[in-house]
């Protein structure tokens, strides 16, 4: 069973930088697309990021592009997501996801989720 747990999530300032994680049991992580996406209060769960496998192609929402970066240690099993420039449209639960098979681009496994809160 796959498991997913983020971490790092928290309060800060508008122009604040944080660093969540995603650490992942259950599955051959470095056989696994991994990706982030994030729910704000009323809206849809949307797309953040994604990485490939070996971490060699990444993807990015428009919205994020240049402000965050997605990364992956594959001898941790863990994901990460950079987040500088933070603006208070960013506040959001912020889930961690894995593919739905090895190789796969389409996610079918998620985190609880974390909060990230930016203050103006």
């Amino acid at each position: 069973q796959v498991q997913l747990v983020e971490s790092g999530g928290g309060l800060v300032q508008a122009g604040g930088s944080l660093r969540l994680s995603c650490a992942a049991s259950g599955l051959t992580f470095s056989s696994y697309t991994m990706g982030w996406f994030r729910q704000a209060p009323g809206k849809e769960r949307e797309f953040v990021a994604r990485i490939s496998w070996r971490g060699g192609f990444t993807y990015y929402a428009d919205s994020v592009k240049g402000r965050l970066t997605i990364s992956r240690d594959n001898a941790k099993s863990t994901v990460y997501l950079q987040m500088n420039s933070l603006k208070p449209e960013d506040t959001a639960v912020y889930y961690c996801a894995a593919g739905v098979s090895p190789y796969k681009s389409d996610f079918g496994s998620w985190g609880q989720g974390t909060q990230v809160t930016v203050s103006s």
